[in-house]
């Protein structure tokens, strides 16, 4: 078996895996409009996907508790997936078959970023790659896989969205069958019965608060993630054009993954996430009065404040929280909770508010800002004991 690094391997997948996600969250739903599907049922479908990777995250992923067996889950995710795109293409624009491919497809896209997120996490606390500069090549494809589909779109209609999402993951199938080297070894084996539970971490407060901090920050980006592609193709720009335009938004995320050590090293969790909600407030209060270029422009170099810093905090507290099992749970709520249930409620609303009120949809992402400012995160006292002196020095 070909091996590499650990930095290579995680790299590399990122980059196959968002170069997927690249052709499927910013096209998705012109995809469904080919297909005769409205903007209310779009709403419907979308948030069905948000709402299946919630459920995922909370039965399956929980269930994976050592780090030997992230490997294999990501391989067989990735075949599932590539099946059930594939599937997708012979649905022939019936809205219950594809809410059925839908369902079915993000039962197992939804651990894929978890369990690489930790894998990831695995490596940092002992000191073998940098989070932020292995996270940002996931960005750098998500930025070549939504400009090459919007080229591709432009050119060869709708159904290369389609095309080019499978192919991209046949890339990420191939990827995943090497080694990385040294393999993922869990460095504490847990007592018997000593089993994190996920019932049991979303009774402690801290952890309540966080996860609704980062539901309203990360939430608010529902209608954007759905519709923000629909709406600017509504007032004259190409799918070319959206696509430069969501890669700038990228862009400008990679910047801050690439120097994360360097801008917020002396940051708290909690400077972060206050910077992330003024910045929603802004970001999504712009988007609902203006489609003028020079501000879509600012607005999409904002996504840089409002995802991907409140992203690396959430990263931080999670790997501040001890062991390897209570991460990878942690890891797992914070996908299924704020980036699962929550954005499945939301775009299922904003499906509902852009067919009503157009663009003013994006007032009421700007309002979840307003409560983040609110909002103060703290650890567990219990959990402090737990971590690890690299995992702080990872951590900054």
């Amino acid at each position: 078996m070909i091996k590499t690094s650990p930095y290579g391997w995680i790299s590399q997948y990122f980059f196959s895996f968002f170069f997927v996600y690249g052709a499927y969250l910013p096209f998705w739903a012109v995809w469904l409009q080919s297909e005769g599907i409205s903007s209310t049922d779009s709403g419907i479908i979308l948030g069905l996907a948000f709402a299946t990777r919630c459920v995922s995250n909370l039965v399956l992923t929980p269930r994976i508790q050592r780090v030997e067996q992230y490997i294999p889950v990501l391989r067989w995710c990735s075949v599932l997936c590539a099946v059930l795109i594939a599937l997708h293409g012979v649905t022939e624009g019936d809205f219950v078959w594809i809410a059925v491919a839908t369902v079915a497809l993000n039962l197992f896209f939804g651990p894929i970023i978890p369990v690489s997120d930790a894998l990831a996490n695995h490596y940092t606390t002992l000191n073998m790659l940098d989070y932020g500069r292995t996270r940002l090549w996931g960005s750098v494809a998500f930025i070549v896989g939504s400009s090459i589909v919007g080229w591709v779109v432009t050119h060869w209609g709708e159904n290369w969205i389609l095309y080019c999402a499978l192919i991209g993951m046949l890339v990420t199938i191939l990827l995943s069958l090497r080694l990385p080297g040294p393999p993922p070894v869990t460095q504490h084996q847990p007592k018997p019965g000593s089993r994190v539970r996920l019932a049991g971490i979303l009774k402690e407060w801290p952890v309540i608060k966080f996860l609704f901090l980062i539901a309203c920050i990360q939430g608010s980006h529902a209608a954007y993630y759905s519709f923000s592609s629909v709406y600017w193709k509504s007032v004259g720009y190409s799918e070319s054009v959206v696509g430069y335009l969501w890669s700038l938004g990228v862009i400008a995320e990679i910047c801050v993954f690439a120097f994360s050590q360097r801008f917020f090293k002396s940051w708290s969790v909690h400077a972060m996430f206050l910077l992330s909600a003024v910045a929603v407030i802004i970001r999504w209060g712009l988007m609902a009065m203006t489609y003028q270029i020079a501000v879509l422009v600012v607005i999409q170099l904002f996504h840089s404040l409002t995802f991907a810093v409140a992203h690396l905090a959430a990263i931080r507290y999670i790997q501040q929280s001890g062991s390897a099992d209570r991460m990878i749970a942690l890891q797992a709520l914070y996908n299924a909770i704020p980036l699962g249930a929550v954005i499945a409620v939301m775009t299922t609303m904003s499906g509902w508010g852009y067919e009503r009120w157009g663009s003013y949809v994006f007032l009421g992402m700007a309002v979840m800002g307003v409560i983040a400012l609110f909002v103060r995160v703290e650890y567990p006292e219990r959990t402090t004991t737990e971590i690890t002196p690299e995992a702080q020095k990872s951590s900054g």
